[in-house]
């Protein structure tokens, strides 16, 4: 063993809960953005050295990627919940988008999953089976809610998963430019212009009148 290094057992013992750290995480990305997210810093901040920090995560991409998929397990829960409340399916629709377009510019969820996106470039496989998986839970909850509003009579006969498709789409291009802090557009404005599109995509045609 390298002078200095650390027994395996020891480091497991003296190791924060690993969602500890994907909370620091996080926080620091809230609070400083992901600038001011450093091995060094995130284990000055769970009192873990970096190098323990690597040796549980392999990577700062690999932390990145877990700490988007802790983040989106918590946002998965909010949106299940919302999903299965009663009422109108397009009250809960609104909710979905509501959910998915960010906050503010610099969102940190969106900061992140930006950063994980652009690092995928160079992702092995896996990590771009997991990225999947989490884009399929945002899509397969959107298809059930269409499906379940044209069911209902409440949405136009359409295809649930081209239509969902294509409005994941409007929400990421919206989205990133209100994450990445464009000025020409703001939160009400995309919500805006994304109600027109669901209105104009679901909305039931009126059965013309027949002649007297």
């Amino acid at each position: 063993m390298a002078a200095g290094a650390v027994p395996v057992r020891a480091a497991r013992k003296n190791a924060p809960p690993r969602e500890d750290v994907l909370v620091a995480a996080m926080a620091t990305i809230a609070e400083r953005g992901l600038e001011g997210l450093t091995m060094a810093g995130l284990g000055r901040e769970v009192g873990m050295s970096s190098g323990h920090l690597l040796y549980y995560f392999r990577s700062k991409d690999e932390l990145l990627l877990q700490t988007l998929e802790w983040s989106e397990a918590e946002l998965g829960t909010e949106r299940r919940a919302l999903l299965s409340r009663r009422g109108p399916v397009s009250e809960r629709l609104r909710a979905y988008v509501d959910l998915y377009v960010p906050t503010q510019p610099r969102d940190p969820h969106w900061t992140l999953w930006l950063e994980v996106w652009n690092r995928s470039q160079n992702a092995g496989p896996q990590e771009r089976d997991r990225q999947a998986a989490i884009e399929g839970a945002w899509h397969r909850d959107l298809v059930a809610l269409l499906a379940e509003g044209i069911s209902r009579g409440e949405f136009r006969p359409v295809d649930p998963d081209r239509v969902a498709a294509r409005i994941r789409a409007l929400l990421d291009g919206f989205s990133i430019q209100l994450a990445v802090g464009l000025p020409s557009m703001d939160r009400e404005a995309i919500l805006d212009h994304v109600r027109e599109f669901l209105t104009e995509t679901l909305s039931p045609r009126e059965t013309p009148r027949a002649q007297a």
